[in-house]
């Protein structure tokens, strides 16, 4: 009996009509699997088949269920992303970091479709080989501005909006607005010329990635553990005559030993440069009874930190001391009121004013004692501040993380504190990632 003849293979070109239906939200999908009753695991990195770490296509299907979830409730017909991080939350696709500002990729998710990826060069080709959870036809190849790179013509932008274009009409959302996030402003104009009316859809990707599965929680965890162990190495190298500059080579490189996929930067603020914050490092010296602080900016699996610590040099004087205590009770009290239910504008309230830490408006206070959500991005929704929150509050939930910042000058008038703890919110209160002990104010290197 002869065998029946294997049917050939489907070719698929681009330009084909993909033959796979869309993939629609399940209940598993957008179910957070958070389980309160157990520690929150800072697995290593290896994957293994003898515990459960972290589920990666579970974490796609999350992260991509919760963007549908939240265009179908926006109005709009479809989402046009040009920020990596959102371009990642949806396709779960990456080409490294160098990608992060130049505008070229972009994705594009309907309400009735699939993820569209067009990326740089052969990482079209890449992720049709590697990445299975995308339709074939789906990774296309695709070169925008470049920032201006490519020049002055706008034929690219053009084709590029025709493209956009055509696939919102076969899905049937082209008579709908499409959401957008940042691109060049060429891109926009044909957009526009192609008869797209375009609106904001960064907000519409930020409320997606507000609240965060298991896996993304794991995630933040194992990356907070990384910087945990960089603080015991900046401790231990914190002596007189080390550089600013040699702390942040020395951090950077325990990063990467450790995994980490993107140092994005590191604060290295010492001595007379604490006040006011200047939010970058230089090759001063360290000096005994110095004040420095830090801040680890880095991702594990694209997930940030946002981690500062404070110490001394050998010694502290009375008005260091003093500085550290009172960051430390800011943070505590605004910790205290991170539970889900709580709005906004009364953890802002527990933030010092402006004035309390010596300047004249919340504008020019900003960023010093405040909470931002993180995520894949540095900055997430919510932010939280007194001069963002009071006005436009926001109710906090279950499966939120915060970066709580605080700010106190000394009165020395050249010294400050800085301390930053990463929580998360569970049904009880925020429970701390970053373990490195803050309480009291760490001398390094004690006399």
């Amino acid at each position: 009996m002869s065998k029946a003849k294997r049917p050939e293979p489907r070719q698929i070109r681009p330009g084909d009509v993909d033959p796979l239906p869309p993939r629609r939200i399940r209940p598993d999908d957008v179910d957070p699997r958070h389980d309160w009753s157990r520690p929150l695991q800072a697995p290593g990195r290896t994957q293994v088949d003898f515990e459960e770490r972290v589920d990666f296509r579970r974490l796609h299907d999350y992260r991509l269920a919760r963007t549908r979830a939240a265009l179908a409730g926006s109005g709009l017909g479809a989402l046009l992303c040009f920020d990596q991080h959102n371009i990642r939350y949806t396709t779960s696709t990456v080409i490294g970091e160098w990608a992060r500002d130049k505008l070229t990729r972009y994705s594009l998710l309907t309400g009735n479709g699939d993820p569209y990826i067009w990326d740089f060069g052969s990482a079209a080709k890449h992720h049709r080989l590697h990445a299975p959870w995308l339709h074939h036809d789906h990774c296309r190849a695709g070169l925008l501005g470049l920032r201006g790179a490519t020049g002055a013509d706008i034929m690219l932008f053009r084709e590029a909006a025709r493209e956009i274009r055509a696939i919102l009409d076969e899905e049937g959302v082209g008579d709908m607005p499409l959401g957008l996030d940042v691109c060049e402003p060429p891109l926009l104009f044909e957009l526009q010329k192609a008869g797209i009316e375009v609106r904001d859809g960064q907000q519409v990707m930020l409320a997606a990635r507000e609240v965060k599965n298991i896996d993304e929680l794991t995630l933040l965890n194992m990356a907070a553990a990384m910087v945990d162990g960089v603080y015991q190495d900046i401790a231990e190298a914190l002596k007189p005559g080390v550089r600013e500059s040699e702390i942040v080579a020395l951090a950077t490189a325990r990063l990467y030993e450790m995994g980490s996929d993107c140092v994005e930067a590191i604060n290295s603020i010492s001595g007379e440069r604490c006040s006011p914050h200047p939010h970058n490092f230089t090759d001063r010296l360290i000096r005994p009874g110095d004040q420095a602080f830090f801040d680890v900016i880095q991702s594990f699996m694209g997930y940030r930190t946002c981690y500062y610590r404070t110490f001394n040099v050998g010694r502290a004087t009375p008005a260091q001391h003093t500085a550290y205590q009172k960051a430390r009770e800011w943070m505590d009290k605004a910790i205290a009121c991170l539970r889900p239910g709580v709005s906004s504008d009364e953890v802002a309230r527990a933030l010092p004013t402006a004035q309390d830490i010596g300047f004249p408006s919340e504008m020019e206070a900003f960023g010093l004692n405040f909470c931002h959500g993180l995520g894949l991005g540095l900055h997430e929704r919510p932010l939280v501040s007194r001069l963002t929150s009071l006005d436009e509050p926001i109710e906090l939930k279950a499966g939120m993380v915060f970066a709580v910042e605080t700010y106190c000058p000394a009165t020395d008038g050249v010294s400050a504190a800085r301390i930053e703890e990463e929580v998360i919110l569970t049904p009880t209160g925020a429970k701390i990632i970053s373990l490195y002990p803050a309480e009291e104010l760490p001398i390094a290197n004690r006399y």
